[in-house]
């Protein structure tokens, strides 16, 4: 197995502010620096890194920029991540758009896939139907990352219609995406993330890895998840791809990203 970071520490989560009032901008955006974060993964002992979609974007008219960095330290391009409410038809066109350019430009630049989160949550409530909508949806993204040689992934998160157990199994149902299990979200949502890992093996292609306590994502280690066991799961299915831990914010991005190094050393990757 290969090990990644996510450059979304760096910043921390913020959303491009142009998206309010534009569907085709509206962008995942970590507001610190792409150079810094590559150079502290690299620093750190990983080999890969993911990106937001926003702050991959950044660089469409400086692709060289962008190599460059990748060059400078030695790090492989894994993945971008992007998202919709993908629930809404009137503006689902403009979301897969705005996916397939970014898948576009990620494939251009070398990478190997492309992860996706959302299924919006409505005002008064999450309609039944929304998991169709949401199903049909990634569906199209699948055949946009296919297009471009990349693998696509979905990410289950908080704040979406995919929180719980049962939610994510619903979905799973009505789609033919990969899962990108997210270990912390899916035990804030209320499952674990041993059994999603055993459950939907045939379905993983990639992997996040966080650590969470107490409502409070952290560094591996930090937290109490049982990696080891989630290891051992991965292993069970003979799993070879990468693993990208991500962390939203820390105070010392660099930092976190060693601790969550040193532990995995600790499970002997």
């Amino acid at each position: 197995m290969k090990l990644g970071y996510q450059t979304n520490t760096w910043g921390g989560v913020v959303g491009h502010p142009a998206g309010v009032t534009s569907v085709k901008d509206l962008y995942y955006l970590a507001n610190g620096s792409t150079e810094e974060a590559l150079k502290d993964i690299a620093a750190s002992g990983y080999k890969g890194f993911e990106i937001f979609d926003g702050n991959l974007m950044q660089y469409i008219d400086n692709k060289e920029e962008f190599k460059a960095l990748m060059d400078q330290y030695s790090l492989d391009f894994i993945a971008v991540y992007s998202g919709g409410n993908f629930i809404f038809p009137d503006v689902l066109e403009e979301e897969l758009l705005k996916i397939e350019k970014v898948a576009a430009f990620a494939s251009e630049l070398g990478a190997k896939h492309l992860v996706v989160g959302g299924g919006a949550i409505r005002t008064n409530g999450i309609l039944e139907n929304d998991y169709v909508d949401l199903g049909r949806a990634l569906d199209k993204v699948v055949a946009i990352a296919e297009k471009y040689d990349l693998i696509p992934s979905y990410h289950p998160h908080l704040g979406t219609i995919v929180e719980s157990p049962e939610q994510l199994d619903k979905l799973m149902a009505l789609t033919s995406i990969n899962l990108c299990p997210d270990t912390a979200h899916i035990e804030a949502g209320g499952g674990n993330p041993v059994d999603v890992i055993k459950k939907y093996a045939s379905r993983i292609k990639y992997v996040h890895f966080k650590d969470y306590d107490n409502g409070e994502f952290l560094p591996l280690g930090k937290g109490h998840q049982n990696f080891a066991e989630m290891m051992k799961a991965l292993e069970e299915f003979h799993y070879d791809g990468w693993i990208t831990v991500e962390l939203d914010s820390y105070p010392d991005p660099k930092k976190g990203a060693e601790i969550s190094r040193d532990f995995l050393k600790s499970l002997g990757l």
